[in-house]
C-alpha cells in the first residue's frame, strides 16, 4: 500500500508486477494506491499484481487501517473504489466493510456464481485440505464459460457451527491467495443456501473472518465483511 496522496504515481503492468513479486520485489497479492477525494475520505486505487483491476474486500479493509495509521479517518470511513463508493468501520485491530447488495445469484447444483464487485464461482467440497485449488481453479478460470474475462473460483467446505472453510484461486493472481475478501462474502452468501445462517464465521489461510447479512427474497441487503487489519511492516522502496 502507498500513500499516493502527493505522488500520483501511475504504475504500469510491469511495475506492479515488480513490486508484487514475491522473491524480486516486496511480495503481494496486489499494489493498492490511497489518494485524496474532495468529497469523500480517500479514492482506494486497487491492482491484481498482473496490473488488471477488480474491487478487493480485504484490500479496502486493509486501505481504511492505513487511511486510520495516517489520520485521515478516525473510526468510520466513507471512500472510493472502483465498484464505487463503500463505507466501513473501525473497532481496534476490526474493520467492517458494508458490501453492496446482491440481487443475482446463479445456482446449480453444488456450484453457485456471485458478483459482488469481483465475479466468483463457488464450489461446495467435503474435504478442502484434498483439493488441489491451483489446478481445479485454473481450469476452471479459463474455461470458456468465463471466457474471456475469467472469474475467481472458491472452494467451500461446511464445518458446522455456521463455519465454512473457503480456498480461492484468484484471478488476476494467478494462484491461491491466503484470503479473498469478496470471495469469502460470496461463499457465506451461497453457504445460506446450504443452511448456514448470518453471521457466518469463515476459515480461510490467512485468518479468520466473518460475514453478516439479511437474506431477501431476490438476493440480499446488509451485508458486512469483519475481520482484522494488521500493519506487518513499512519501508521504502526504489523504483
Amino acid at each position: 500500500m502507498i500513500d499516493d496522496r502527493t505522488i500520483n504515481l501511475t504504475p504500469n503492468a510491469n511495475t506492479i508486477s515488480r513490486l508484487c513479486n514475491r522473491k524480486m520485489g516486496i511480495g503481494a497479492d496486489g499494489l493498492i494506491l490511497l489518494r485524496n477525494h474532495t468529497e469523500l475520505d480517500f479514492e482506494m486505487i486497487y491492482y491484481n499484481a498482473d496490473g488488471s483491476q477488480s474491487l478487493c474486500g480485504n484490500g479496502s479493509r486493509c486501505a481504511v487501517n492505513f487511511a486510520k495509521s495516517l489520520n485521515i479517518v478516525t473510526n468510520k470511513a466513507r471512500f472510493l473504489t472502483i465498484d464505487g463508493i463503500y463505507t466501513a468501520t473501525i473497532e481496534n485491530e476490526v474493520v467492517s466493510l458494508a458490501m453492496k447488495p446482491i440481487k443475482n445469484v446463479e445456482e446449480k447444483g453444488e456450484i453457485f456464481f456471485i458478483n459482488n464487485g469481483s465475479p466468483h464461482h463457488i464450489i461446495f467440497t467435503n474435504n478442502n485440505d484434498s483439493t488441489n485449488v491451483y489446478s481445479e481453479g485454473k481450469k476452471i478460470r479459463e474455461s470458456a464459460v468465463y471466457h474471456p474475462d475469467g472469474t475467481n473460483v472458491n472452494f467451500v467446505e461446511l464445518i458446522g457451527d455456521n463455519t465454512i472453510d473457503v480456498r480461492t484461486f484468484e484471478r488476476g493472481v494467478e494462484d491461491e491467495t491466503l484470503s479473498c475478501g469478496t470471495g469469502v462474502t460470496a461463499s457465506a452468501l451461497a453457504a445460506s443456501y446450504k443452511g448456514v445462517k448470518s453471521p457466518v464465521k469463515i476459515k480461510t489461510k490467512g485468518g479468520d473472518l466473518k460475514v453478516a447479512f439479511s437474506k431477501t427474497n431476490n438476493g440480499f441487503k446488509n451485508i458486512i465483511l469483519s475481520g482484522p487489519a494488521v500493519l506487518v511492516y513499512q519501508g521504502k522502496f526504489s523504483f
